[in-house]
């Protein structure tokens, strides 16, 4: 039976794209930088540094870091704040929490904006731990190493645990920690056609809590 249950945040939770786009957007024209790729859905969920190598097409650190700065200015200060509730999601917390269960964010994306997205919708209330690549000290390097840490840091069994996620990579992170993982298509669902047989899915978010309590 599972008591501990981690989520992915963008695509999963909210939808982030139009604002994160918008503001690289923003990134590349304020310092005169051509994009090398298209700003289409597929770019959001990689941390920032990976994604700028990948819009920018350059491994230059001065222009990246050039980049990274407008990105946050842009994204930190208003853009984070844009981000829209999926239909739902509010009233699906409620019930997790009131059933008893623990929740847990572990998303690519900074620290900074996720807690100010996370006071802005008031979701502190529902989360027992919020956690980004770049809470640890030093940051780490994946999703898969975040996951392992946060069973670690709160002591968690595995085996009452499940990862909740929209890409392709979260499942491949809750299985290098020998954790059950739900895709959930909703979001971005960009990779719903790799699910693994092993996967649990879920299309609808009123349908999450029903399927959580079978596993």
């Amino acid at each position: 039976m599972k008591q501990h249950l981690i989520f992915d945040l963008d695509g999963t939770l909210i939808d982030s794209a139009p604002s994160i786009l918008h503001c690289f957007g923003l990134a590349f024209s304020t310092t005169n930088t051509p994009l090398a790729a298209p700003l289409t859905h597929d770019v959001i969920g990689p941390p920032l540094m990976e994604t700028l190598k990948r819009l920018s097409g350059s491994e230059d650190t001065t222009l990246l870091n050039t980049l990274a700065a407008a990105f946050k200015q842009h994204y930190d200060s208003s853009g984070c704040l844009q981000s829209v509730v999926f239909d739902g999601v509010p009233a699906m917390l409620q019930q997790l929490q009131a059933q008893g269960y623990q929740l847990y964010i572990a998303t690519n994306k900074r620290f900074y904006p996720t807690e100010r997205i996370m006071a802005h919708l008031g979701w502190q209330r529902f989360f027992t731990g919020v956690y980004a690549l770049d809470y640890f000290n030093p940051p780490l390097k994946s999703k898969a190493e975040m996951i392992g840490r946060v069973v670690a840091e709160n002591g968690l069994a595995l085996a009452e645990c499940l990862y909740i996620g929209d890409r392709l990579e979260d499942g491949m992170s809750a299985d290098a920690n020998q954790m059950d993982f739900t895709l959930v298509s909703w979001g971005y669902a960009g990779d719903v056609a790799m699910r693994k047989p092993h996967w649990h899915s879920c299309a609808k978010v009123q349908d999450l809590a029903g399927l959580i309590s079978t596993l």
